[in-house]
């Protein structure tokens, strides 16, 4: 078993982030601008913003954390998006998910003006990735693709189960693996809860992405030997062994599952460090103005 090190390649790619942010800021006198929006008070949803906020200074972005009170209105989230929208010192915008009861997260996804989209949600961004063209990629996919990518895994023509069908991983993920590209190639069986003979389907798998959000949903008797396995899951629960009172499981049983993969992602050290340079290299290449033009 060899092991998709998250913490290793996250942390090569975020320096030539660092360079290229660096050369930007020299170039047009400003440093790349994200801002996240974070309605209430959710621990996990303020972890993920405190970690992506930290990273964007580790790189030498610029950052913004907006907070709002949990019972914000619609409208008021909205017309705060259209200002962002309009503020050209901003490059990228995120509104952490989930939002409270009341708010609608498609109406706030689509409320954001998709060049500056980089957690790629928006409904352009998607149809665009779907045709092949120029966007941005949903940060969790496209940091697992620079993944495969580094380490050089073989991806063509082996067949890829994908495991829960969100639009936040698991469809974007099958697309990518699909298209005509390196990482890509695959034949991609899309599943999920409902999906009858579902351990038949993910045995059949060379690649498992596994993006279902139960923890050990995928046991050892899922796997075949030898299959390149990503574990997407962050499912916490409280734990009395840790400082912060939590303990994070993946939607893959690893102790068990790692002794047939040839190679398999650790939670946590791998795809939620990834997800992180998905989201840095989108807000720099939104800044340089790469993928749609200013």
């Amino acid at each position: 078993m060899n092991l998709l090190d998250g913490k290793l390649v996250s942390a090569k790619i975020k320096e030539d982030i660092k360079k290229e942010a660096e050369a930007f800021t020299r170039q047009s006198g400003r440093r790349p601008h994200l801002v996240a929006i974070l309605v209430g008070n959710d621990g996990g949803s303020e972890t993920y913003v405190a970690s992506k906020m930290r990273n964007c200074e580790l790189v030498g972005f610029e950052s913004t954390n907006i907070r709002y009170d949990v019972n914000i209105s619609e409208e008021e989230l909205i017309a705060k998006i259209k200002e962002i929208n309009q503020d050209t010192s901003i490059d990228g915008l995120i509104v952490q998910l989930p939002l409270p009861k009341h708010i609608d997260p498609e109406k706030i996804t689509e409320a954001i003006d998709y060049r500056k989209d980089v957690d790629g949600f928006h409904p352009i961004n998607l149809g665009r990735m779907q045709r092949n063209l120029s966007c941005f990629v949903p940060a969790t996919p496209y940091g697992i693709m620079l993944m495969l990518e580094y380490y050089n895994i073989d991806t063509a023509g082996k067949k890829a189960v994908v495991v829960g069908r969100s639009n936040i991983v698991g469809s974007p993920m099958s697309i990518l693996l699909a298209r005509n590209s390196n990482p890509g190639n695959c034949t991609v069986t899309l599943t999920h809860s409902r999906t009858a003979n579902l351990k038949d389907e993910v045995l059949a798998g060379d690649i498992v992405v596994a993006a279902i959000g139960r923890k050990h949903f995928v046991t050892a008797d899922m796997v075949k030997e030898g299959a390149v396995v990503i574990d997407v899951g962050i499912n916490r629960e409280e734990s009395s062994e840790t400082k912060s009172g939590f303990k994070l499981y993946g939607d893959v049983d690893f102790e068990e599952v790692s002794k047939k993969a040839s190679w398999i992602t650790p939670v946590p050290g791998g795809v939620g460090l990834m997800t992180i340079v998905g989201l840095l290299k989108n807000t720099l290449e939104a800044a340089k103005g790469t993928v749609y033009s200013k």
